[in-house]
């Protein structure tokens, strides 16, 4: 009844926005001055282009861009990885509030594809900003590389959004007596072949947590060749614009998906993964050849745009104006990592003018897990080689450290490649609890959902009709809080906080009291943890299990993990076959379950049974 009551609201207010939009529409069709907004986003690649002063390679066509119009130098994407951040990106709200925080997540048919029972709670439940230029009479398009071609550009949305759709690919499609909104997908650090050789892997300059190598080098060289092919894909979208005689009436965003695909850049909250290029190029030459330090959001792209149309900016939309005459610049900035394919993880960042706070939400285990994607690069193999082998040094050797801190604090003045982690210094306490305390509050403000784990999540978003409603409820109003302090409670060793935390009401204060029983081994909670294998909830039956293999009582919890990997709800199943391969246990009856797994209809648990599969 609850998803019929939400869902007749929104087609209500779909009828009248579509009135609002032919009035509007009408309105300007006589003259319609308005400008045109392009976005061009490009994929997985940091700000080694030359309006940022990178010297190894020339960029004339983005340093032309940067003359004309402003160079913001402290601009950051919401999250980590393409699915979040474009998510983020396309509703102008931080995708922890939205409930899109795990990539590749939320989809009814490819990788992301969840079980058919919660498709409908996948629905996005608000317009996405290409539907709100559609409604006011813009035309909208969507492409794939410069070409005027059919092809549609790169989405990788964590939602399904069938009740919109593009007018065209591409903006020379429409009519030239009407305004357009363009999305330019450009292929960036993700295609390194066409420029493959051109930069001398001599010339570079590595980052210092990387080793002086020369797969590291090739690596490097490669990905500043891919900026070659964007510098000239760039000219030609200018030069589109130049002879349809509409670039002096669009606002050109030049920016990027998120950082490099390396190590510590894409899927991380270090600077290499979370800041991006951000140039804006103005209409009438406003603002050309200036430089903004101030920091910005990628979703504050979504407000601008909207604002520069004169389309009125909805409330939930979390992005800010940044060419608003009233604007005020933000202190700080907040990025955020979940669940990346079938590697779980949480962490959170907030960035001021001088310092960065990282949260490790999971410091119990290292960063670098067993990760497909990252696994098959050459550059990790080669990493792990050199762990193994005790070539690196301590700098470039953490990120294979058993276990995290809880808490890092940079000052990116004085160490902007994050080498020298203060959080334990006397001298930054102060910084320290002022940073922990403006993140704190910023997920209690924007509902942030990314403590709830992520089967858990997945039944309330069915139950509310959409995980963006999950927090609005008023029996969740302290939920965020709740699971920040039970997981303290683990950090700190308050076991007792933790058995009582075995019974509350709330499952995902009692999948992380269980979890932290079995990080702190402690035999003495065994038999609190064997009775939690009994909870009513399947996800905290398996954080109890996991947790029982810890404390040295595998066969406690064994028959649990085995018989819930074929769950209905395919996170949970997931969640399962992950404990399995955490847990150690190997008898016969988890080789057959996980050659069971090998046919799963969720693609991360069929990765994590194949890798799996090698073990017995």
């Amino acid at each position: 009844m609850k998803r019929t009551i939400v869902h007749s609201l929104f087609h209500r207010f779909a009828v009248v926005a579509v009135a609002l939009s032919a009035t509007l529409s009408g309105l300007h069709a006589a003259s319609d001055d308005r400008p045109n907004i392009l976005w061009v986003i490009v994929e997985d690649a940091s700000c080694h282009i030359g309006p940022y002063g990178e010297t190894a390679i020339k960029t004339p066509n983005l340093d032309a861009l940067a003359a004309q119009g402003v160079t913001y130098t402290a601009a950051y994407v919401t999250a980590p990885v393409c699915s979040a951040s474009r998510s983020a990106m396309i509703t102008g709200m931080n995708q922890s509030t939205l409930g899109v925080h795990n990539h590749r997540s939320q989809m009814d048919s490819g990788k992301g594809m969840g079980s058919p029972a919660y498709h409908d709670s996948y629905h996005l439940p608000i317009r996405m900003i290409p539907e709100l230029f559609q409604q006011a009479g813009y035309h909208t398009a969507q492409n794939s590389g410069v070409k005027h071609s059919g092809k549609r550009g790169k989405t990788d949305y964590n939602f399904i959004w069938d009740q919109f759709e593009y007018d065209s690919p591409h903006w020379l499609d429409g009519p030239k007596d009407k305004p357009f909104f363009a999305v330019l997908q450009l292929k960036g650090g993700k295609s390194r072949k066409n420029d493959t050789g051109k930069v001398d892997p001599g010339s570079v300059t590595l980052p210092p947590y990387y080793p002086d190598h020369p797969v590291f080098q090739k690596d490097w060289a490669d990905y500043l060749g891919s900026w070659l092919q964007v510098d000239r894909e760039v000219g030609t979208a200018l030069r589109q614009l130049q002879d349809a005689g509409r670039l002096e009436n669009t606002a050109v965003f030049f920016m990027t998906d998120h950082g490099v695909s390396h190590l510590r850049g894409k899927q991380y909250v270090y600077e290499e993964g979370i800041r991006v290029p951000l140039v804006v190029r103005l209409p009438k030459g406003r603002f050309a050849g200036s430089t903004r330090n101030d920091l910005v959001n990628q979703i504050d792209v979504s407000a601008t745009s909207l604002a520069l149309a004169g389309i009125a900016i909805p409330n939930h939309i979390q992005g800010r104006d940044f060419l608003a005459k009233d604007y005020a610049p933000r202190k700080a900035v907040f990025s955020a990592r979940d669940r990346c394919d079938e590697t779980v993880e949480i962490l959170r960042s907030v960035r001021t003018g001088r310092f960065k706070y990282i949260r490790n939400f999971m410091s119990h285990i290292p960063h670098v897990q067993p990760n497909q994607y990252k696994d098959g690069k050459e550059i990790m193999k080669t990493m792990k080689l050199l762990h193994a082998a005790g070539e690196l040094n301590q700098l470039q050797g953490r990120i294979f450290n058993s276990v995290r801190p809880t808490e890092e604090l940079y000052d990116l003045r004085r160490d902007p490649h994050e080498t020298v982690n203060l959080a334990r210094e006397d001298q930054h306490k102060k910084t320290l609890l002022a940073m922990r305390t403006q993140l704190y509050d910023h997920m209690v403000s924007s509902r942030d959902l990314g403590l709830i784990p992520e089967p858990i999540l997945e039944d309330l978003g069915r139950r509310y009709a959409s995980k963006f409603y999950i927090l609005k409820q008023p029996e969740n109003r302290t939920l965020v809080r709740d699971l920040i302090n039970i997981i303290e409670a683990g950090e700190n060793q308050d076991v007792a906080r933790l058995l009582t935390g075995l019974n509350d009401e709330a499952p995902s204060v009692r999948y992380w009291a269980a979890t932290w029983l079995g990080n702190l081994t402690l035999a003495d909670a065994g038999n609190a943890l064997v009775k939690a294998t009994g909870d009513a909830d399947p996800t905290v039956r398996i954080a109890a299990a996991l947790a029982l293999s810890r404390v040295g009582q595998p066969e406690n919890g064994a028959s649990i993990i085995l018989r819930t990997i074929e769950d209905d709800n395919w996170l949970t199943g997931m969640y399962a076959i992950r404990a399995l391969e955490w847990s150690g246990i190997r008898t016969p009856a988890a080789q057959a379950a996980v050659k069971r797994a090998l046919d799963s209809p969720y693609e991360f648990t069929r990765r994590i049974a194949k890798r799996l599969s090698t073990q017995f």
